[in-house]
């Protein structure tokens, strides 16, 4: 038995990708060659970098300078995509208050999406998320290390947070990884972690990865940079971003990016392999020829000082991992 999870990083519907989809007949957001990229997939998860409401106004956060709202039809977009979770464990799910952010889990629960990662209680924000598929049960916890202020409490909505930072991971976190060890076939944990535009996980995410996968994560997945990263066996460092309106980074390159098509067995993670992609503004492509070498050679070389070496056969960068 085998289960093959397509990722992608941050996806952000708000804003100017708001405004496409307001349009009398907008433009797709995503080609058909990307929709065809996940259909194969069991699974996909995505990180999605903003609330889903037309509640609620932008919350007084000092020092934040951009706040994430889409309408309640870009359900639909993910929807068509054939997401089946997101974590909403960001910097974002709480930009537009609580209410937005139920409003967000309702939206996407009625269209048949799950969530993780937040809720109107911590504990609703920090349950696991079960999911049955290719014959496996995995569990799903998500969790963001930013910011402090949008984190549930007993009686206050938001997100499941963690102090990786300066605290490290807390034995919560620790704990239920171990759980759902005990309880399912496979854990999964998804990390909002680190700071934006940087090329390689910074050391407080290292350490975090470190303790995820002694507990009994069999895949972390992280995003929040913006920027690609490289990967272990069990861990992607940052999964970069899947569409958005940002400014582009011309030495950066936070517009080419990756998907990610994880299979996995109940030993672990069998297989990585990325699919190159190109985010123009508020729409998002499979990468040209060019643009394959860039992110193949940039993925490559982050890898390898990570020990992991990469191949790249018809142009998408894999690594099938030993028994």
């Amino acid at each position: 038995m085998a289960v093959t999870i397509a990722l992608a990083g941050d996806t952000m519907l708000g804003r100017g990708v708001a405004e496409v989809l307001a349009h009398h007949k907008p433009r797709p957001l995503f080609t058909p060659a990307v929709h065809r990229a996940v259909a194969d997939a069991d699974l996909f998860l995505l990180n999605l970098e903003c609330c889903v409401s037309d509640r609620g106004a932008p919350v007084d956060l000092p020092g934040k300078p951009f706040f994430f709202r889409a309408p309640p039809h870009a359900v639909d977009v993910l929807v068509g995509l054939g997401v089946d979770a997101v974590s909403l464990a960001n910097n974002h799910a709480l930009d537009y208050g609580p209410d937005a952010l139920l409003d967000t889990r309702d939206l996407l629960g009625h269209a048949g999406i799950r969530t993780a990662g937040a809720g109107a209680t911590a504990g609703e924000a920090r349950a696991p998320l079960i999911m049955e598929a290719g014959g496996l049960r995995l569990g799903l916890l998500a969790v963001t290390d930013h910011p402090a202020e949008y984190a549930a409490a007993t009686d206050r909505p938001g997100v499941a947070h963690a102090d990786l930072w300066t605290e490290g991971v807390p034995d919560w976190l620790v704990d239920a990884i171990r759980t759902l060890h005990g309880e399912t076939d496979l854990v999964l944990v998804s990390v909002h972690w680190g700071p934006n535009m940087t090329t390689r996980p910074v050391p407080h995410v290292r350490r975090a990865a470190t303790v995820l996968t002694a507990a009994g994560a069999d895949l972390v997945f992280g995003h929040s940079a913006h920027v690609f990263h490289g990967f272990t066996r069990q861990v992607l460092f940052d999964l970069g971003d899947f569409i958005d309106d940002y400014a582009v980074h011309p030495a950066l390159r936070n517009d080419l990016g990756l998907l990610w098509l994880v299979t996995l067995d109940a030993s672990g993670v069998r297989r990585t392999e990325a699919v190159p992609i190109a985010l123009d503004c508020c729409h998002t492509r499979l990468a040209d020829q060019a643009e394959c070498v860039w992110i193949t050679d940039r993925l490559t070389g982050l890898c390898a000082e990570l020990g992991t070496h990469v191949t790249a056969p018809e142009g998408r960068p894999a690594v099938a991992w030993p028994r």
